[in-house]
Parts: C-alpha cells; structure tokens; sequence
C-alpha cells in the first residue's frame, strides 16, 4: 500500500510540474524574441562599423585635402621667393 501512494504521489508531483511548464508555444516566442534580439545586436554592430569606416574615410579626405592645399600654398611660397617677389600678408 505504502509503494502505491509513492508512485501516486510521485506521479502528482511530476504531472504538477509538466503543467507548471512554459507551452510549446511559449518556447518558440521566447527563441524567436532571442533570435531577434540577436539579429538586433549583429545589425546595429555592422552598422557601427560601417559609420566608424565612413568617418574614418572622410577624414583622410580632409587630411588629403589639407596636405594638398598645404603643398600648393608652399609651391607658391618657394615660387614667388624664385621670383625675387614680396610674400603678401
């Protein structure tokens, strides 16, 4: 009599907690919210890559730029010193 209601009792408790369980459904919902939440992180990673390789594009435009605008000003520079001519203020 004592095995029967361990086995009853035992069993209860292990119908208790298959019940108390997420769903089916439920587990999808959360491994599809975890594999958007990832998809989410992966994109705004890339995302941030790609404005850390615009910025840094565009200032070694501007650094091309200035280099090239500082090479023209010394050529005119040693041009008109060439010359024998008066640098202008």
């Amino acid at each position: 009599m004592k095995k029967v209601l361990s086995i009853i009792a035992v069993a209860a408790i292990s119908a208790t907690f298959v019940a108390c369980g997420p769903s089916k459904e439920e587990m999808e919902a959360r491994e599809k919210a975890k594999a958007d939440s990832i998809a989410a992180v992966e994109k705004a990673q890339q995302d941030s890559l790609a404005a850390a390789e615009a910025e840094t594009a565009k200032m070694a435009e501007e650094a091309a730029a200035k280099a090239k605008a500082d090479s023209t000003r010394v050529a005119d520079s040693l041009a008109a010193a060439a010359k024998g001519g008066k640098k202008k203020k």
